[in-house]
């Protein structure tokens, strides 16, 4: 016999079909996410390659400190690749715009070059440049 609680809901065979499932956009965005974070990745990657070789090859071209104010060089590109990444993922997220924190790199770099009588400025620029080859070669490698 049933009891009246049993017969509201009715029998587990005779229940309303199931609801059609919702389409879950939350895989698309964490593909689309997992590509990003794999962008930044190849992106740094390539930069900290271009540096390997750059530096090496200014040491034996031209001179020690040289080399070492590239090196300095890009390593504030990096670091300045780095501010520009975390800064562009916080986008839309937390934040309205793009933080200006990044842009204090290269002018600490070149008050640095100028102030420093053992980092040359030219060098120093051009290895802050070195992360735009790399940023070059990763957007033809995606092509």
């Amino acid at each position: 016999m049933e009891t009246s609680a049993e017969a509201v809901v009715g029998h587990p065979t005779n229940d309303a079909p199931p609801l059609p499932e919702v389409a879950d956009d939350s895989s698309t965005v964490n593909n689309g996410m997992d590509g990003y974070l794999r962008l930044q990745r190849r992106m740094l990657l390539s930069t900290v390659c271009a540096t390997a070789l750059a530096v090496p090859i200014t040491a034996l071209w031209f001179d020690l400190p040289t080399a070492f104010s590239l090196l300095v060089g890009a390593l504030a590109g990096l670091l300045y690749l780095r501010l520009l990444v975390r800064s562009v993922t916080r986008f839309g997220v937390e934040t309205k715009g793009v933080g200006k924190a990044q842009l204090l790199v290269p002018v600490v770099l070149v008050l640095a070059a100028a102030r420093l009588p053992v980092l040359e400025i030219l060098p120093a620029l051009v290895g802050f440049l070195l992360y735009k080859p790399a940023l070059i070669v990763q957007a033809v490698l995606d092509t």
